[in-house]
């Protein structure tokens, strides 16, 4: 076979953006889902609980367009680049109000529209022929991958991260680092531990920064130094490291351990045990869990941490690679447009924060709002809008929606298949920009821009496929049934 006819196949059987639309078909077969499954409820009278919404199942419609009479119509992709449109469909959710404790009459509610990636499950193109194709005003060979917004064809570039839920060690400047991008159903929070040349530990997630990690690890649960050395090692030499970080914590029970963290969130003190639990349930290390039982295992896992950044130290393992392939993922469009539909939910002034309000001004002026009557759904929609159109994205990333080049097809393949890195352009980085080993068959060796972006934007190598990956449920199923093959 030639590598013209592998080519022709690889096209046939794969296509050359299908990691893209494949990432897009689980977010709406089951990620929407499992990020209104984490609502549960929300309390909408939090001093009495009289009443709470509980959120049930999400569905999600075809790409429509309200004409100006009010009706709505399906439309095709073609129609919406012509007409100026935004290629979307809403997403409806089943609420069911419950009052003091008595569940009422569950009703569907519009809360935002999302947009359509076209040749996707939900796109009108989806399994036409190329007839079809050709008559609905569409290029057969078009490969989709890409949403339209206000008319203009946009496309969701892969993002280069850190591997989740895995700690990467590195020693640079006598200062040991581990990162770890903790991720649990989307949520992602990113940690950074350090030994600094004193040999004190920190620890930096959240809005905490600089953290003492001996004081985490009293808070969690491990009290004594003796259960603190039992959990990190049985060498001395391991140990001897650890003694100054024990020696210069003050905190020396979990109640003062979490004491000291709340005066680190300058908290008043009625609510700063409250806030410091919160923290450390729901956004330390959320892969391992995010309820109160979990706690021993995080400070366990903490302590293997430490234990490795002691051994690299004392020189007894080496650091990681940080630019080794292994320890990198690439997020996709699905991945990114979840991150940016959990943002606008459950974000500090997201949809559920605004219902919330919404329901209690209309409640003080004496009026009984219906559960469609405080969703802001065309505030929801506007903020996924504005991102897709303007590149800006949850976390402070920019650049991550560009306009597709459509100067010729070999130009709108290469884009489609185009990945950025999350470092600075304006800085050096020498060793992120050069070639990894790695790399080799994975990311093309010669396509990267001239300039301050060179070798930090790059595109996948021509037959390189991305595979969706598992979410913890997923990869405990996959485990039990290795274990009982």
């Amino acid at each position: 076979m030639s590598f013209r006819e592998l080519l022709d196949l690889h096209e046939r059987e794969r296509g050359w953006v299908d990691f893209q639309i494949d990432s897009f078909n689980k977010l709406i077969d089951s990620g929407l889902q499992e990020i209104i499954n984490e609502i549960g409820f929300l309390n909408l009278t939090p001093e009495t609980g009289e009443l709470k919404l509980a959120f049930g199942e999400v569905t999600v419609g075809k790409p429509t367009v309200e004409e100006a009479d009010g009706s709505h119509k399906e439309i095709f992709p073609n129609e919406a680049r012509i007409r100026n449109l935004t290629y979307s469909a809403p997403v409806f959710v089943e609420i069911t109000p419950i009052v003091n404790g008595v569940r009422e009459k569950p009703e569907v509610v519009k809360i935002c529209e999302i947009p359509v990636m076209v040749r996707s499950k939900l796109c009108k193109t989806y399994g036409l022929s190329e007839q079809e194709l050709i008559e609905n005003g569409e290029d057969p060979k078009d490969p989709g991958g890409y949403f339209i917004i206000n008319g203009t064809e946009r496309v969701v570039v892969l993002i280069e991260e850190i591997a989740s839920n895995k700690p990467v060690y590195e020693w640079s400047k006598d200062v040991i680092t581990v990162r770890i991008n903790s991720e649990r159903s989307g949520f992602r929070q990113k940690h950074l531990i350090e030994k600094k040349p004193d040999g004190t530990l920190h620890i930096s997630f959240a809005n905490l920064r600089h953290l003492s990690l001996i004081a985490i690890l009293r808070a969690l649960g491990l009290e004594t130094d003796k259960e603190i050395c039992d959990n990190i090692s049985k060498d001395p030499r391991v140990l001897n490291e650890l003694y100054v970080s024990l020696y210069q914590e003050e905190a020396r029970t979990s109640e003062e351990a979490i004491e000291f963290i709340g005066k680190k969130l300058r908290l008043s003190e009625d609510y700063r045990k409250e806030r410091v639990n919160q923290i450390l349930d729901r956004y330390l290390l959320p892969h391992i869990g995010q309820e109160t039982k979990n706690r021993l295992e995080k400070a366990k896992f903490l302590c293997k941490v430490i234990n490795n950044v002691l051994r690299l130290s004392l020189g007894m393992v080496p650091e990681d690679d940080i630019d080794h392939y292994r320890n990198k993922r690439l997020l996709t469009s699905g991945e990114l447009l979840g991150q940016l539909f959990r943002s606008v939910l459950l974000g500090r002034w997201g949809l559920l924060a605004k219902m919330t309000y919404n329901y209690q001004k209309l409640v003080k002026r004496g009026k009984v709002p219906s559960v469609q009557g405080i969703v802001e759904a065309d505030a929801a929609t506007k903020q996924i809008l504005s991102s897709l159109a303007t590149g800006n994205w949850v976390g402070g990333r920019t650049g991550v929606s560009q306009r597709l080049d459509r100067s010729c097809f070999i130009k709108t393949i290469s884009h489609l298949r185009s990945a950025i890195s999350p470092l600075t352009p304006t800085q050096e980085h020498f060793r992120a920009r050069q070639i990894h080993p790695t790399e080799w068959g994975r990311i093309c060796p010669a396509e990267t821009p001239e300039g301050s972006s060179i070798g930090l934007r790059k595109h996948l190598a021509i037959m390189t496929e991305i595979t969706p990956g598992l979410n913890l449920e997923e990869e405990a199923k996959l485990l039990k049934e290795l274990q009982e093959a």
